[in-house]
């Protein structure tokens, strides 16, 4: 396990509380905005930092995430340029673990082994790549654990007790359950549904449970962190970033202030979560 994610989740635990995790797509809405967000995060309240690698065909994405990608990707962001983010967010932050989640084929373009070195010496701690399986640990999983970058697996409602032993196979950092089925930001999980999920992932395993998918207010991420060791928000935060657009889809002004400022009424409903304030 990465380092700062295995210390990360070792404080939330120590704290007796959930952690916040946020998910925006790099670059997004215009890259030297997209850096000074992301560097304003941990300071907002944020526990651990996905940051989503601009692909032009995020299925598993809801509109709101897919609208990010294509904004990011219309002002020239790559995945080179995604990793130069990482380097300077961590010229201002050395301890938040910042997990890359995304799609194999911006990776294979760029070359598995080269993103690899290049991921872990930009600072990132983990990878999340919603499209490649157990079964094809071998083309990045195995390389990545070898290189100490985490590979966080997606669990989801429909995966059953014959595949999980398979999908924890060589999972490692936390493990994000999906809340609901289908796409992300579409659906609102259900808290009773949830808690019974994460009480059966934590018979098959030590690694912490991070959920996602339709956690968009804070009085839900607080219910989440009540049940799990993390609660995940994306899409509300990528949505915030498209109703802050002028016409032309310039940001306009205070969109940092104001998202920030989202990300810390998150962060201050998970922190009082467990001790009955909210």
């Amino acid at each position: 396990m990465s380092g700062r994610i295995e210390r990360r989740f070792a404080e939330l635990e120590e704290a007796g509380r959930g952690g916040l995790i946020t998910f925006l797509c790099a670059g997004d809405p215009d890259p030297a905005l997209s850096a000074e967000i992301l560097a304003g995060l941990p300071a907002a309240g944020a526990d651990l930092i996905e940051i989503g690698m601009p692909f032009s065909d995020p299925m598993a994405d809801g509109p709101a995430i897919q609208a990010g990608n294509l904004r990011a990707l219309n002002c020239g962001m790559s995945l080179a340029k995604t990793l130069d983010l990482v380097r300077g967010l961590r010229r201002s932050d050395e301890t938040t673990p910042v997990v890359l989640m995304g799609y194999y084929n911006p990776i294979w373009r760029y070359g598995p082994e080269r993103f690899l070195d290049d991921a872990r010496a930009a600072g990132v701690d983990g990878l999340i790549v919603v499209d490649l399986p157990p079964e094809e640990d071998d083309e990045l999983c195995l390389p990545a654990l070898g290189r100490g970058l985490c590979f966080v697996r997606l669990v989801t409602p429909t995966t059953d007790d014959r595949r999980l032993p398979k999908v924890l196979s060589n999972t490692s950092g936390f493990l994000y359950y999906v809340s609901v089925t289908g796409i992300t930001g579409t659906k609102a999980p259900l808290a009773d549904q949830v808690g019974a999920a994460v009480a059966r992932l934590r018979r098959h395993t030590t690694l912490p449970v991070a959920v996602g998918f339709g956690i968009r207010e804070p009085a839900q991420a607080a219910a989440i962190a009540r049940i799990a060791d993390a609660a995940v928000v994306g899409s509300a935060l990528v949505a915030h970033i498209a109703d802050s657009l002028d016409s032309n889809g310039r940001a306009m002004p205070g969109l940092k202030e104001t998202l920030l400022a989202k990300v810390r009424e998150l962060a201050a409903a998970v922190q009082s979560a467990r001790n009955g304030t909210t």
